[in-house]
């Protein structure tokens, strides 16, 4: 099969798995079709950093799904620190506010000009793909829909430099008419329709999410756990093909 480097940009694949090994099987049996590959903290906490290793190794690209939220000086640090440990994307929390963000920002890319990289992708969470309306209302006494509340957060990553944010495929048309063509969104929760439905509320299909403007799909289970697994990725390509068509 042809890669379309196209979609291939687009694909997220997250490491969900137990062990280092895996990861590392992972990462060779599917590196060619995979722009960046997520580290996430199930992971990251069990297994530390010899997959980062690995991967600068091999020269493939990573993210690390860390969520920072902190004082902005200790955020300005951990953040460049992502940076030398060789992550090319990185994520924090927007509810940490204006100064964090901007601080994460110049922490990262001081970091990044030192090791003569380029700057990085830095993404604000918005609202967790797990958290319902009801959820944001009744348990965190936020009074907005889980929609009007991630684009406040998203027009405020913007003002202070992010490169764009995570959310729910279902916002992110309207994040785009807020933010601009070229505010990146990165969707979590993907899953083709012949996939199984996991623990996030909010879903969407990888078709789904291009034609509403997704920059990056994440992908996991539907792919990590199928029986073959490069089958499983030719069969997202084709959709993501198809929608892009």
């Amino acid at each position: 099969m042809n890669i379309n480097q196209e979609i291939r940009k687009k694909i997220v694949l997250a490491l969900d798995v137990d062990t280092t090994e895996e990861a590392k099987n992972l990462i060779r049996e599917l590196k060619d079709y995979v722009g960046v590959f997520k580290v996430g903290l199930q992971f990251y906490t069990a297994n530390g950093t010899e997959v980062f290793d690995f991967m600068k190794e091999i020269g493939a690209e990573f993210f690390f799904d860390v969520k920072l939220l902190d004082i902005p000086n200790t955020v300005k640090k951990a953040s460049a620190n992502i940076i030398r440990s060789g992550a090319s994307f990185y994520n924090l929390h927007a509810l940490g506010g204006a100064e964090m963000m901007r601080q994460s920002v110049e922490g990262a890319n001081e970091a990044a000009s030192e090791i003569g990289k380029k700057s990085p992708i830095i993404l604000a969470v918005t609202v967790l793909t797990s958290i319902s309306d009801s959820v944001l209302n009744n348990e965190l006494e936020i009074p907005h829909s889980a929609l009007d509340y991630v684009v406040t957060l998203a027009k405020l990553a913007k003002e202070s430099g992010l490169s764009g944010v995570v959310a729910s495929a279902f916002e992110a048309r309207k994040i785009k008419e807020a933010c601009g063509k070229d505010f990146k969104v990165l969707c979590p929760g993907i899953r083709p329709l012949w996939s199984v439905k996991g623990d996030q509320k909010r879903l969407a299909t990888p078709s789904f999410a291009i034609n509403e403007g997704a920059d990056y799909l994440v992908i996991g289970r539907a792919v990590t756990a199928a029986e073959d697994r490069v089958l499983a990725m030719q069969k997202i390509y084709a959709e993501i093909e198809e929608a892009l068509n």
